[in-house]
């Protein structure tokens, strides 16, 4: 006959034995066993959206029984689902949706496109999301006279008309077509129609040249409230003939962002750079925000002609050359 304490040892175990059957089969209950009918309902997988935010969302929409369940089978595979929104209905079961997800079905996908992207950035952030390839939105970008608009729209590039905002595209062979009328068309709605309501914009500018104007301003300024300030410096240095000097269109030029340019940069051979020529460029150097056409509609009132960029992204602004010179000097000495 076993002592007492190797029998309470023996029925231990089977206690913790049979609750470990009875857990894992109730796990497996609210994992295998749908919620019940319903209407199918569209879940949205965004870029940063978190295994324990779906399977909330899950829960809340009342197509999984369990978020811990749900979270449990699906640590392991997380890392397999992708971006976009799914079509989904609690006839499924948690691992049915669970193998929606981490197998990619796709029912529409949503993109944003931050404002300062240029064609370029935008091909390679749909190729990288599985959307569409490069070379397809390339394509797609460069055929402006076949959109139809209400503003008058360039023939060739789009680059500066491709409003950047959040779109939401289904997966085909079109998407980047698709994706492309999309943003003509809301930039049509918010800068056409809204900001300039049907008219060329006032101030001696054409809208192309608005469009340019504002694309130098996504691309220096890096603080909202200086946007305003860098449109105005860069319209007396226009006003003036004096060439604009902007950093940013030698980096369009480059076809790379560069941490810091050398002088070898600035004498890059492009009707870009503005370094070498006067006057805007011949076109956007990337697809401006709202934010940054604005400043170009309305550049502020000053007497600076000169900035140079600290390291936090503010600018330290002059009236005379001699004063820039000395800015210069005081940003590389780290002041």
């Amino acid at each position: 006959m076993r002592p007492v304490r190797y029998r309470w040892l023996a029925w231990g175990a089977a206690a913790v034995g049979g609750a470990a059957i009875l857990a894992a089969g109730w796990l497996f209950l609210l994992l295998a066993l749908p919620v019940g009918k319903g209407p199918q309902q569209g879940v949205i997988i965004g870029k940063d959206a978190s295994l324990r935010y779906v399977a909330h969302s899950l829960k809340q929409k009342g197509l999984i029984r369990s978020e811990i369940a749900f979270r449990l089978a699906a640590h392991r595979r997380w890392k397999q689902v992708r971006q976009g929104e799914y079509l989904l209905n609690p006839s499924m079961n948690a691992l049915d949706i669970m193998g929606q997800l981490a197998g990619g079905h796709v029912y529409a996908h949503w993109i944003t496109v931050p404002e300062g992207f240029t064609v370029s950035q935008i091909a390679d952030l749909l190729a990288e999301r599985g959307i569409a390839s490069r070379d397809e939105f390339l394509a797609a970008a460069t055929a402006g006279r076949m959109l139809a608009s209400d503003f008058p729209l360039r023939a060739g590039s789009l680059e500066g008309y491709l409003f950047p905002d959040t779109y939401r595209l289904l997966p085909g062979p079109e998407a980047s077509q698709i994706l492309v009328a999309h943003m003509v068309a809301r930039f049509d709605e918010v800068v056409w129609k809204g900001l300039l309501q049907g008219r060329p914009p006032q101030g001696g500018l054409t809208l192309h040249e608005l469009v340019i104007l504002a694309s130098l301003v996504e691309g220096e300024a890096k603080k909202e409230e200086e946007r305003g300030l860098i449109a105005g410096v860069l319209i007396n240095r226009l006003r003036r003939g004096m060439k604009l000097q902007c950093d940013a269109t030698v980096q369009y030029a480059l076809d790379q962002r560069k941490p810091r340019l050398m002088n070898a940069d600035l004498q890059v051979v492009s009707p870009y750079n503005t370094y070498l020529h006067e006057g805007l460029p011949p076109g956007p150097i990337n697809n401006p925000g709202l934010a940054s056409i604005r400043a170009a509609m309305h550049p502020q009132q000053t007497d600076f002609l000169y900035y140079v960029a600290r390291p936090d992204g503010t600018h330290i602004f002059s009236r005379t050359l001699d004063q820039h010179n000395a800015s210069i000097a005081r940003v590389r000495r780290g002041k």
